[in-house]
């Protein structure tokens, strides 16, 4: 029997694009097949917060007037100073512990978000509302 020179090629091709675990050894090459590339991620947990140096600031256009809440550690207890704009005195309130502070922020600023955008709306239903009565 002769061979034939397109089961060459096709050998050859074979072995280029088989990956090298399976000229080795196909069994294993099969079971590597079926394993997934990399397992899969496992839970994890946010690390805690820092609470010293944690801040947020407030919503609107103006850094002027925006509000700024950070959390210090002082004297092992936390304070929460707020500032209006970047140069005002700030107003503190506190000693209160780690998590009260950290969540005195997160609330301080969800509200002022709540608010700003409560506002944002009057004054867009104000604006939409003008600009009818003055079509008609």
């Amino acid at each position: 029997m002769q061979n034939d020179p397109t089961d060459n090629a096709l050998a050859t091709i074979a072995s280029i694009l088989d990956p090298p675990e399976a000229r080795r050894d196909p069994e294993k090459a099969a079971v590597a097949e079926q394993r997934p590339a990399s397992p899969p991620p496992l839970p994890t947990t946010p690390p805690p917060i820092e609470a010293h140096g944690y801040s947020k600031y407030g919503p609107g256009p103006m850094a002027a007037i925006r509000f700024k809440w950070t959390v210090r550690l002082e004297n092992s207890d936390y304070y929460v100073d707020e500032t209006i704009g970047e140069n005002s005195a700030p107003i503190v309130s506190g000693p209160m512990s780690r998590e009260a502070a950290i969540q005195m922020v997160d609330d301080r600023e969800s509200d002022a978000s709540r608010r700003f955008e409560l506002f944002k709306s009057e004054m867009t239903g104000r604006a939409t509302a003008n600009k009818e009565s003055s079509e008609a």
